[in-house]
């Protein structure tokens, strides 16, 4: 598939970068970190955009990390705190799998945070991102955005599928009786915290294959520009320089 043998490439080039930025090939000392930032709709491919994107990374040297509702004692603490020992110093990189968002969507929609908690969150998070980029981290916002009929649609797959029904819970059809409610606070996040340092990149789910390109390329693009921020000019991409089967 024509998809597969882009994506092929893309890897190959994000692992060329992150030898460099780890300071394994080319330069002597660690670059800028890489934070991929990841949220969506129920069932927009959040997880095989992710797949791809690590694969060939080696796993001692990425960390991904999931998130779902805060507990009990997350909720005693400010609700930045839970994401500080998943975030990339320099010369590493984090993928999250939901992120500090959830403050101003799930934990909205919710009601697991006050009106004026969420509502204060959106200059909370664009300043504490701010704050990550000015020491070094690459901040790369991914939305994967998926049509209500799509959605349903790939719900009815997995309910049908014994082997991949586990992954369709309740939580996922209460959230769709909820998506106009959801869409509103999308719609907020999205105008709210978009800014230069770290923009949000609005991807669509509805073609997976479509979707797990952009991601790539749309990281890659991030990731370059950050390293000619720190001094780093990244290689000539041949498509062909690194042994697909490597890892750093």
């Amino acid at each position: 598939m024509e998809s597969e043998a882009r994506i092929a490439v893309l890897q190959r080039r994000l692992l060329h970068l992150r030898l460099i930025t780890a300071g394994l090939l080319e330069h002597p000392g660690p670059g800028p970190g890489l934070l991929v930032l990841f949220e969506g709709f129920d069932a927009a491919g959040k997880g095989g955009a992710i797949k791809r994107l690590v694969a060939r990374l080696d796993p001692r040297h990425v960390v991904v990390a999931g998130f779902a509702a805060p507990s009990e004692e997350e909720r005693r603490h400010h609700f930045l705190w839970r994401f500080s020992s998943s975030l990339p110093g320099l010369g590493e990189m984090s993928v999250f799998d939901r992120s500090w968002y959830g403050r101003v969507l799930a934990e909205r929609v919710e009601h697991l945070a006050t009106q004026s908690e969420w509502r204060r969150a959106y200059g909370e998070i664009v300043a504490f991102e701010r704050g990550l980029v000015a020491e070094g981290v690459a901040v790369v916002k991914v939305f994967l955005h998926l049509s209500d009929e799509e959605q349903l649609r790939r719900f009815e797959d997995r309910r049908a599928d014994p082997l991949r029904r586990w992954k369709l819970t309740d939580e996922d059809w209460r959230n769709r009786g909820r998506r106009k409610q959801y869409v509103a606070a999308v719609d907020e996040m999205l105008d709210r915290t978009h800014h230069d340092d770290a923009p949000w990149h609005l991807i669509s789910g509805e073609n997976k294959h479509y979707a797990r390109v952009v991601v790539l390329e749309t990281v890659i693009a991030r990731f370059e520009e950050a390293l000619r921020r720190s001094g780093i000019e990244p290689p000539v991409s041949t498509g062909s320089d690194f042994d697909p089967n490597g890892r750093t």
